[in-house]
Parts: C-alpha cells; structure tokens; sequence
C-alpha cells in the first residue's frame, strides 16, 4: 500500500474522523462547558454587585483621609 489507505485506528489516533456522530458528544461538551461559563459569570457578577453596594468601614476612610493629608502637606511643602 501507498500510504493512501489506511485502517480506522489508525486514522484515528492520527486526528482523522471517520464517523460525523462522534461529533454530537463533542458539541454537547462544549454546549455544557458554556453553560457552565454563564453560570459561573453570572454568580461573580452578583458578588461583585453586592459587595460594591456594601459601606466602607470607617476605619478605612479613617486611613483615606489620613493619606490625603499627608499627600496634600507633600505638595503644599514642595
């Protein structure tokens, strides 16, 4: 043989595809694997959407305006 013919297991260990419903479970994997993407994108925006509604602790603009102060004697300083 040329090489032209070839036995299935070969062709497939080589990437060829010899029958088109092998391709359903794939394109079912990958239907799956987007849903899954959705989801998961649609709980982090619900996180980040509830932790943005949040307050800022006080400590923490204690220290913001602290920061500015000392960035404002800097440049008036200069």
């Amino acid at each position: 043989m040329d090489g032209r013919f070839r036995d299935g297991l070969a062709l497939r260990r080589e990437g060829g595809n010899l029958d088109v419903k092998n391709d359903e479970p794939d394109r079912e994997k990958t239907l799956a694997a987007r849903a899954r993407q959705r989801a998961i994108g649609r709980e982090l925006r619900r996180m980040y959407d509830e932790i943005v509604q949040e307050p800022i602790p006080e400590d923490f603009m204690e220290l913001l305006h602290k920061i500015d102060a000392a960035a404002a004697r800097k440049d008036g300083g200069s």
